[in-house]
């Protein structure tokens, strides 16, 4: 009796076994909450062991178009977060972060973001007293931030009930998924990296698991934002063993950098890195540049080719509208003195100035794609303040020509034996001045010629620029060596005046143009500034024209001051136009209410640091002039609502306006009613237009 007794409890308990084991196998995953533009869960690779570890998982999906964060965001943004209810004995360790993408917001802000459905794996001490056969009930705390056009700040409870068993098994369901997670995520390898920190940084990378790599889409992720700036791209070569990164350096970067830390990412795989200074080695570039899959208009160029296409695209380009207006300078000087006796010497100095104004522009632009810029040929007119200078200098050349002051030659007392320097001079200057303002042109055969030189060495580089220079000079320097040619053209006379001062209407419409591109960078707040510039230099040019026929040393001298003063003036305009950023007052409810009870129009701003939108509207729109000059126009009073850190009253405001999160933009008007809401990408002229309305009582 007691042996069939013993025989039916061994397989009652054999029953119950296989009755558990599968039900333990079985997905252990947690109810899904769904939150606004976010899907969690949190989900298990399997039951939990007593004494032993689990991996758990925080499953994050969110909306289409929609995304969260990486461990470093990146330039704005927050990691997610978990923090746990655990019973005693049970401890959390950290995040495993899959490879996350790049995403570059308005051209000004790089984040790290995942943008669909992520698992991020957490490893689960287990208390050593769990009781296989019960289930353990864990709950978390999810932090995180979701964002697209806005950005919203989540927390929300989740909880997981997570079966006790006596042996380790996996889950049929999110077993394998967790495990394809951990195995894809960047790990340490075995790697060496070194770096250089100039004014670019220089991460050079070599092992085993680089060799043979697909370099092209190479990228690092750094772990702090301090060293580098994320917006700007990462160049680079690579070589047999490994590859060189070129990081741009971050503004906040001071001092020496002693550690760089972060996942080189190569070829869809991830690698974590922990960099020291040292030197380069060798066998991590040499063989080729990253991206170089890409076809760009010079990779089918050689050396060869690529000069002689340099030398016929410098030819073309004194065909370019942009250069006919300094090349008239240069006409009206040549008509003067084609039959001078130095007049090879006068093509020689605008072949020279020609040569080191091009090499100089080539050495910059080299230098600042070294440092990681992505600036291009004519780089250098992308800046407003040497667009205005250069606005300021046509207008100065078209009154020269129109009579209103004399350079050169013809200016009384700087003596007769200056003539033929001054005729060099400004030959050299024509020269320089010149190759600055073609720099927004491309002839046919400049694109290929340039593609290649901006990805060969420094002096293979500044061979191709030189043939550029040689060509773009050589027509007017080859005509000084042509008696033949030299003898057709007319002789000096009266009509050099009437040619000279028809010269000057080219030069005014240059000036024109690039006012035109002044405006277009610094909208049309600026024009007023570069106007009143343009005025000041006017008249400082004409009280020197009267100085120079003054005969009274003490009069001609005070007046002659006035140009060099009336420029120092400009350059004070043109620095004013640049930026007037409105200055914000906190944002308060009670502060609202004040300033709707004296009638003033409101501009209020919900922001915070972490909101990737909202820091790009602040460079477009908020912290420009046109704004600022609108606040001050229509007397409105400018708000900050800062959400950066919780606060219930930013966060009831957002709420009674439909918003769950940042970024929101009010307009009050003046004369009462309710606020217009403003779109969530802002323009300064959007703005401008909205607080223009908000002022009308």
């Amino acid at each position: 009796m007691n042996v069939r007794l013993i025989r039916s409890l061994t397989a009652l308990v054999l029953a119950l076994t296989a009755f558990i084991t599968p039900l333990a196998a079985r997905a252990a995953e947690g109810p899904v909450v769904q939150a606004p533009h976010m899907e969690l869960q949190l989900v298990s690779a399997g039951p939990a062991v007593p004494g032993g570890e689990v991996r758990i998982a925080l499953r994050m999906k969110p909306d289409k178009d929609w995304h969260s964060f990486w461990r470093n965001p990146g330039d704005a943004g927050e990691p997610t977060r978990l923090v746990w209810t655990l019973p005693n004995g049970w401890s959390a360790g950290d995040f495993t972060w899959p490879l996350p993408k790049t995403l570059l917001v308005g051209g000004i802000l790089m984040n790290y973001v995942y943008d669909g459905e992520v698992l991020l794996s957490q490893p689960l001490k287990v208390a050593a007293d769990a009781k296989p056969g019960q289930t353990v009930k864990l709950k978390a705390e999810a932090v995180y931030q979701v964002c697209s056009d806005t950005c919203v700040p989540g927390q929300e409870t989740l909880t997981l009930d997570l079966p006790i068993a006596a042996a380790p098994s996996a889950d049929s369901k999110w077993g394998p998924a967790i495990d394809k997670t951990i195995a894809g995520a960047p790990k340490p390898a075995p790697l060496a990296a070194t770096f250089e920190a100039g004014p670019a940084i220089r991460l050079a990378v070599t092992g085993a698991p680089l060799k043979g790599a697909d370099f092209k889409d190479a990228h690092f992720f750094p772990f702090e934002n301090s060293a580098i700036d994320n917006a700007k791209p990462q160049t680079g070569a690579f070589g047999p063993d490994g590859v060189t990164l070129t990081l741009p350096k971050s503004a906040e970067a001071k001092g020496d950098i002693a550690s760089l830390a972060g996942v080189l990412a190569v070829g869809g795989k991830g690698y974590e890195i922990a960099a020291t200074p040292g030197a380069l080695p060798a066998s991590a570039s040499g063989k080729g540049i990253i991206g170089a899959a890409v076809k760009t208009p010079g990779d089918n160029l050689g050396l060869g080719q690529a000069v002689l296409f340099a030398l016929i695209g410098g030819l073309i380009l004194n065909l370019m509208p942009c250069v006919f207006p300094v090349l008239s300078m240069k006409a009206a000087s040549f008509a003067g003195h084609a039959h001078d006796a130095n007049v090879r010497t006068q093509g020689l100095a605008f072949l020279a100035g020609v040569v080191a104004t091009f090499l100089a522009l080539a050495l910059a632009l080299l230098a600042a794609k070294a440092a990681g810029s992505a600036a291009g040929w004519g780089f250098q007119l992308q800046s407003p303040p040497v667009i205005a200078a250069l606005c300021l200098l046509m207008l100065l050349i078209a009154l020269n020509f129109a009579g209103l002051f004399e350079i050169g030659t013809s200016v009384q007392g700087l003596g007769g034996n200056l003539a033929d320097q001054g005729g060099v001079a400004g030959s050299f200057f024509t020269g320089a001045l010149a190759v600055v303002v073609a720099a927004p042109c491309t002839a046919p055969f400049m694109a290929g010629a340039l593609g290649f030189a901006l990805s060969q060495p420094t002096a293979v580089a500044l061979l191709v620029f030189l043939a550029l220079a040689v060509g773009f000079a050589l027509p007017f320097t080859a005509l000084t060596f042509a008696p033949g040619l030299l003898k057709l053209m007319p002789r000096p006379g009266g009509w050099m005046n009437i040619f000279k001062t028809v010269l000057a209407f080219p030069m005014l419409g240059a000036a024109a143009w690039l006012a035109w591109v002044f405006t277009s960078q610094v909208g049309v707040q600026g024009l007023p500034f570069l106007f009143g510039a343009a005025i000041v230099t006017a008249l400082g040019a004409w009280l020197f024209g009267i100085g120079q026929r003054q005969i009274n040393p003490r009069p001609r001298l005070i007046l002659q001051l006035m140009l060099p003063l009336a420029l120092i003036g400009s350059g004070y305009l043109v620095a004013k136009s640049q930026r007037a950023e409105a200055e914000a007052q906190p944002w308060s409810p009670a502060r609202v209410a004040e300033l709707r009870s004296q009638q003033t129009p409101i501009l209020v701003n919900f922001t915070a640091a972490w909101c990737v939108t909202c820091q790009v509207n602040e460079g477009a729109a908020m912290s420009s002039s046109e704004v600022a000059d609108a606040i001050k126009r229509t007397k409105a009073v400018y708000l900050k609502a800062d959400w950066t850190k919780p606060d219930p009253t930013i966060a009831a405001a957002l709420a009674e306006h439909g918003r769950a999160g940042v970024p929101l933009y009010l307009v009050y008007p003046a004369s009462g009613g309710e606020p217009e809401v403003l779109p969530q990408l802002l323009t300064p002229g959007l703005v401008r237009k909205a607080l223009e309305r908000a002022a009308v009582k």
